[in-house]
C-alpha cells in the first residue's frame, strides 16, 4: 500500500530536486576501485509510487558509495540520526619506520542503513556526498533480512576465522546451535571434508565463510 501522505507528485518533486542538485552520478566498481558517470534516472521511481516508498517500518538497506568514502557517508549519516552498519576489519599496514593497524571496510563501496523507505529518508540519503544510490533494481532499495545483518554483526564480533568467500545462492540452508555464532544461519557448504557455512547478504551479493567443525547445525 502507498504510504499516506506521499503521492507521485511528491516523489517527482524529490527527484527533481535531487537531480537539480547534483547533476550526475558515479557508480563504483567495488570490486578494483573504478569509477565511471553516468546521469541520474528518475522517471521509473516517479512512474512507481508503490515501489520503493512503500514500507511501513524501519529495515535494514545497502547503500552503493563511491570508493574509500564509506567512513565519511556513515558519519555524515550519523550525524543525521539514520541508524548505520558498516562491518570493519583490523589490517596491520607496515611501513620502513613504523606500523599501524588501521580499519578497511569489509565490504568495499558498500554500507547499511536501517529506516522506513519514504521519498524525505531517501533523499535525505542520497544528498549525501559520496553515496550513489540505494542497491536495488533501478536504484530503489531491496529490503534485507535483519537476519542478515545479524550473521555478518555475530562474525565479526567473534574470534573465529573467516574470509571473504564467492557468493553462493545454493545449497541447503542451516542455523548454528550453540557456541558463539548461537542462531546464525547461512548456507552449509563442504570445502576439502570440512564444513563451512556461507554467510551471505544478498542484496549486495557478498558473501563470508566459516569453518563449523565443531559446531552443531539444524536445517531451517
Amino acid at each position: 500500500m502507498h504510504s499516506p501522505g506521499y503521492s507521485g507528485h511528491s516523489l517527482a518533486t524529490a527527484s527533481a530536486a535531487l537531480l537539480k542538485s547534483t547533476g550526475h552520478t558515479q557508480k563504483c566498481d567495488s570490486e578494483d576501485g573504478s569509477v565511471t558517470t553516468h546521469s541520474l534516472l528518475f522517471e521509473s521511481a516517479a512512474a512507481n509510487p508503490h515501489g520503493p516508498f512503500s514500507s511501513t517500518e524501519a529495515q535494514w538497506y545497502a547503500i552503493h558509495t563511491r570508493a574509500q568514502h564509506e567512513k565519511s557517508v556513515v558519519s555524515h549519516l550519523q550525524r543525521q540520526g539514520i541508524t548505520t552498519f558498516l562491518p570493519l576489519v583490523s589490517e596491520v599496514h607496515s611501513w620502513s619506520d613504523r606500523s599501524k593497524v588501521v580499519h578497511l571496510p569489509l565490504f568495499t563501496c558498500y554500507a547499511f542503513v536501517h529506516m522506513r523507505l519514504l521519498p524525505e529518508s531517501w533523499a535525505k540519503v542520497m544528498r549525501v556526498t559520496g553515496v550513489l544510490r540505494f542497491v536495488g533494481v533501478r536504484g530503489e532499495g531491496v529490503p534485507i533480512p535483519d537476519s542478515q545483518i545479524h550473521a555478518v554483526r555475530t562474525l565479526l564480533s567473534s574470534s573465529l576465522s573467516y574470509q571473504i568467500c564467492p557468493f553462493l545462492q545454493v545449497g541447503q540452508r542451516v542455523r548454528i546451535k550453540g557456541g558463539a555464532l548461537d542462531g546464525v544461519e547461512g548456507i552449509l557448504a563442504g570445502r576439502k571434508g570440512d564444513r563451512t557455512l556461507i554467510i551471505s547478504v544478498e542484496p549486495i551479493q557478498r558473501s563470508l565463510s566459516v569453518r563449523i567443525d565443531d559446531y552443531q547445525v539444524e536445517s531451517i
